[in-house]
């Protein structure tokens, strides 16, 4: 008698079946990492976004603390609002105090600083040197002011001066920066801010 040939084997049924089912785990791998990689790239972003907003909210805080009487004998802060604040500090070498600006305009945080020059020293804002700290800040869509001003009372519960603000009453100013690289993206907005005290207004 000859031998029977095995029938063992996949039909094409089973062969497409098991085709069918690695492409799908194949599939859902691709997916699971694509998926890593994008929460990784958000995080890192988030991470860069916290850096730089911790970065330009110190450069504003340490600033504003310096704030002192102008070089003419101005008061040590000149205009305060909720996205405007203009004082003169000593932020260079010399002897002079410069005025500084910090504003929002748009989405965009600016520094301006004008020094005194001519004799007598005036300040002409027309020669101020303005640089960009930060893109992105969201504070206007919120509706947060980047600042907030609070007297001699505060004791860390009060509420805010309101506007207009009574300049010769600020004792401390809070600084807050919201920030968002991609609207469309997810986390939300990122905050930073910080409480400073004018240390040449201080009364006690």
């Amino acid at each position: 008698m000859l031998p029977r040939l095995s029938q063992s084997g996949f039909t094409l049924v089973e062969l497409l079946v098991a085709i069918g089912i690695t492409v799908l785990i194949g599939i859902m791998a691709s997916q699971m990492i694509i998926s890593s990689f994008r929460d990784n790239a958000i995080i890192w972003e988030q991470l860069k976004t916290q850096s730089e907003g911790r970065t330009v909210l110190n450069r504003v805080v340490n600033t504003v603390r310096r704030a002192e009487q102008s070089s003419v004998g101005g008061y040590n802060i000149a205009a305060a609002s909720a996205n405007d604040v203009t004082f003169y500090a000593n932020i260079d070498e010399d002897n002079f105090r410069e005025q500084v600006r910090f504003y929002l305009s748009g989405t965009t945080l600016y520094q301006s600083t004008v020094k005194p020059s001519g004799s007598p020293l005036t300040y002409v804002t027309s020669t101020a040197t303005v640089v960009a700290l930060a893109e992105n800040i969201m504070n206007s869509s919120y509706g947060t002011p980047v600042f907030e001003y609070y007297d001699e009372s505060y004791s860390g519960v009060e509420s805010p001066m309101v506007e207009p603000i009574d300049i010769p009453s600020i004792r401390m100013i809070r600084v807050q920066i919201e920030l968002e690289k991609d609207p469309t993206e997810i986390p939300v907005p990122l905050r930073v801010e910080s409480m400073v005290q004018v240390r040449n207004l201080k009364t006690n």
